[in-house]
């Protein structure tokens, strides 16, 4: 029977970051590996980056080898020029790549993406479905679903031109008056933040309006210890260095919102997906709604793509942005429906 040590050493290992740097025609991708087992991608959306999926990536690294990334222009995958307007189709190749570099046997891979990277996870369905074998698609924000396209690319478009004459704080007021439910100020900022709607992580502070607190599997470990004595100046200066690392990674995130809200938001919510290709790829697609977040644009979009094309759907907790409010709930529901 394993030791203590020897099991702690296992949890440890599967659970360690591996980096990598992918060259993608125009730009070189940063992807983040944990884990053994069949290839699971995971796609930030809004303005996230691979730190979005810490909590998530090692809570599924059990069972698979968790790949997570940061999409071209945004933090440290880079563009070999001047930012211009981002499609679906060329993050969707990058997604392509990455599978065909981590999974060399072909086997194919299992895939989530939240948000705007819905809508990329479901372009990758589309368009290379031999890749795939399962993808989550959680409340991809596709506007040309709605029952008033017009309005919903009215609605994202006035984002954009806040951000471009007033700046973030403006587009993001933008966002959440544009996505209230019924025109109200019911949802508010945090459940609305389809912009930058996964990066808010750490418990440093809002992320455009949505933040989220740092989950206790994080940071109670250290404020536990030192509870019972054990933490000392040392397990202090730990949990400084955590805390420290986490604001990291939120202004990280937060320096991306200005590529995401001029060159993404539009292009992404208005991409038109190929139904007839998803329709004979159903069986494989299943599209995720926030159990919170059913009035919001976002869902009634997921669910109307689920109802033209025949997929199954799943009800994930929290709201629109539910993979920050409670990781670890949100990552048990994942590997229910990644195993069902």
């Amino acid at each position: 029977m394993p030791t203590t040590d020897a099991t702690t050493a296992a949890a440890t290992a599967a659970t360690a970051v591996r980096t990598g740097r992918l060259e993608a025609p125009g730009a070189t991708l940063h992807y983040e590996v944990r884990g053994r087992g069949p290839l699971l991608v995971m796609m930030p959306g809004g303005s996230a980056d691979a730190g979005i999926y810490d909590t998530l990536a090692a809570e599924l690294a059990d069972r698979w080898t968790v790949v997570a990334f940061d999409p071209r222009g945004y933090s440290r995958s880079t563009l070999h020029g001047p930012t211009g307007e981002q499609l679906p189709g060329a993050h969707s190749e990058d997604i392509a790549r990455l599978i065909e570099l981590l999974s060399p046997d072909g086997v194919p891979a299992a895939v989530f993406g939240s948000s705007s990277s819905a809508i990329v996870a479901l372009d990758l369905l589309s368009r290379r479905p031999g890749l795939v074998g399962r993808v989550v698609a959680h409340e991809p924000p596709l506007v040309e679903l709605l029952p008033d396209p017009a309005a919903g690319r009215a609605v994202f478009a006035a984002v954009r031109e806040s951000f471009l004459r007033d700046g973030v704080e403006a587009a993001m007021a933008a966002m959440a008056a544009g996505l209230a439910p019924e025109g109200g100020a019911g949802g508010g900022r945090h459940e609305v933040a389809t912009g930058a709607d996964e990066e808010s992580r750490a418990g440093t502070g809002p992320v455009e309006g949505g933040g989220a607190t740092v989950p206790p599997e994080e940071s109670g470990g250290g404020s536990e210890a030192a509870a019972k004595g054990k933490a000392g100046a040392g397990a202090g200066a730990e949990v400084d260095a955590v805390a420290e690392a986490e604001a990291a990674t939120v202004r990280r995130m937060m320096a991306n919102l200005p590529v995401f809200l001029e060159h993404v938001l539009c292009s992404f919510s208005g991409h038109a997906p190929d139904l007839d290709a998803l329709r004979a790829a159903a069986p494989k697609l299943v599209v995720g709604v926030g159990r919170d977040s059913r009035a919001l644009l976002p869902a009634v979009a997921a669910e109307r793509l689920a109802q033209r094309v025949g997929s199954a759907t799943a009800e994930f907790p929290g709201g629109h942005v539910g993979l920050t409010e409670d990781p670890v709930a949100f990552g048990a529901r994942l590997r229910e429906v990644l195993l069902g």
